[in-house]
């Protein structure tokens, strides 16, 4: 019953091939990001995530893979602890297109015959959060988000995850504004 309940959380990053990622990320003005070279997973986090074990592995593979792009070691004495989370939104649309001559001036409203169309469609927006947490003071000072739109498809699950985390992983470390 617990699989039936999270089944669109599942789907969480699969994003369909015309749809693109929104990314944002915050981070602690106070840090020296310089400082940070090597990171590890924050197991008791990331086991709380409801999602498949399979997307699990998807996301911590494209999370080791931008990290070491990136020049980082992973390491069982890390700098950064890194964690994750997800959550995913159903959005419904109503789509109506009337036809026929009704009151008023032109095509509209027609009371009478000629009903029109009416389509309604759904899809699931995810959402990705990426949190840094330094190892040492355990405080968490970078948190990046993705959101995205998601489809079944289970044939581009790997790239489309891997690019999710890529986009990511671009705010980091943060540029300070001078």
């Amino acid at each position: 019953m617990k699989t039936l309940k999270f089944l669109p959380v599942l789907l969480l990053f699969v994003l369909g091939s015309c749809c693109s990622v929104r990314v944002a990320s915050d981070y602690d003005k106070n840090v020296e990001f310089g400082q940070f070279k090597t990171y590890a997973f924050y197991k008791n986090g990331i086991d709380k995530v409801e999602i498949s074990d399979l997307d699990k592995k998807r996301i911590l593979r494209a999370i080791d893979e931008t990290m070491a792009a990136k020049g980082f070691t992973k390491s069982d004495n890390p700098d950064l602890l890194v964690n994750f989370f997800t959550k995913a939104r159903e959005q419904v649309s109503v789509n109506q297109f009337n036809a026929g001559w009704g009151y008023g001036w032109g095509w509209g409203w027609n009371p009478y015959f000629w009903g029109g169309n009416t389509s309604v469609s759904t899809s699931t927006e995810g959402t990705l959060y990426i949190d840094l947490i330094d190892a040492k003071k355990k405080e968490m000072i970078w948190q990046g988000e993705g959101v995205g739109y998601l489809t079944q498809d289970s044939e581009k699950k790997d790239e489309v995850i891997k690019n999710f985390v890529a986009k990511i992983l671009e705010q980091y470390p943060p540029q300070k504004k001078q």
